[in-house]
C-alpha cells in the first residue's frame, strides 16, 4: 500500500511539473515572443497602420483616417450638438447610447461604438431617418429626394470616417458660403479628395471627411 501511495504522489508531482513547464513555455511563446514578433513586423512593414493611421496637420495629430469625428460648435439648450456648417459633416453615428440630436452628426464616441441593430421597419429608425432627411434638405437647400442614404443612416460601427461623393458635393455650396469661398473652389476640393474603389472593384467611391476638412481649413487660411 505504501509503494502504491508513493507512486501516486510521484506521478502527480511529475504531471504537475510537466504542466507548469508547459504553462511557462507557452506563456513565453504566446504571451511574450509572439506579440513582440508581430509588433516588430507591423512596425517595420506597416508603421502607419500599426500606430493607428494617425492624420497630422501642421505637425499636430488631429485624428485617425479610420475613425470619424464630430464637427460641432457647441450644444443647444437641450444639450444637442450644433453642427458647425463651416465644415463637412460626417454621416450619422448611431452608437449604443442615447441619440437625441436632430440629424447629421450624433456621437462618434469610441466607448459606445456599434450599430443600433434597428430594422428597416423599426418605427424609431424610420422617424429618425425622416428627421435627418428633412434637416439635411433644409440645411443644404436640396429636395429630400436628392439626399443620399449615407446622410441619414449610420454605418455598422458608428465610426465610419468616410461619406459618399454625393453627400460631400451636396454640402459644398453651403460650406463655400459659410467660409466666403467660391463654390467652384470647394467643389474642386471635393473632387480632389474622392477615393476610388479598393483594388478597383471593392466597395464604393468615398471621401474621408477628416482629410477633406483639413484641406478646407488650409484653403480658408491660405495654406492650400
Amino acid at each position: 500500500m505504501l509503494i502504491v501511495m508513493n507512486n501516486s504522489v510521484s506521478n502527480t508531482a511529475r504531471l504537475l511539473g510537466a504542466g507548469l513547464r508547459a504553462l511557462l513555455v507557452l506563456t513565453v511563446l504566446c504571451g511574450v515572443l509572439y506579440p513582440l514578433a508581430v509588433t516588430g513586423v507591423a512596425q517595420a512593414a506597416f508603421p502607419d497602420q500599426a500606430n493607428g493611421s494617425e492624420v497630422s496637420s501642421h505637425g499636430k495629430v488631429v485624428g485617425s483616417s479610420l475613425l470619424g469625428q464630430r464637427y460641432d460648435k457647441g450644444t443647444d439648450k437641450a444639450g444637442n450638438p450644433i453642427p458647425d456648417l463651416r465644415f463637412f459633416q460626417p454621416r450619422p453615428s448611431a452608437g449604443l447610447g442615447s441619440n437625441k440630436t436632430n440629424g447629421v452628426n450624433t456621437q462618434y464616441d469610441l466607448q459606445v461604438s456599434g450599430a443600433s441593430n434597428q430594422g428597416a421597419t423599426n418605427t424609431d429608425l424610420v422617424k429618425a431617418v425622416k428627421q435627418r432627411k428633412a434637416w439635411v434638405a433644409r440645411t443644404y437647400g436640396v429636395p429630400e429626394s436628392k439626399v443620399p442614404a449615407d446622410a441619414v443612416t449610420s454605418s455598422g460601427s458608428g465610426l465610419d470616417p468616410d461619406i459618399s461623393p454625393e453627400y460631400a458635393r451636396l454640402q459644398a455650396d453651403r460650406i463655400a458660403k459659410e467660409n466666403g469661398l467660391p463654390a467652384a473652389t470647394v467643389r474642386k476640393l471635393v473632387a480632389d479628395h474622392i477615393s476610388g474603389r479598393a483594388l478597383g472593384f471593392m466597395g464604393e467611391p468615398r471621401v474621408n471627411v477628416l482629410e477633406l476638412n483639413i484641406a478646407l481649413k488650409d484653403l480658408v487660411h491660405g495654406r492650400g
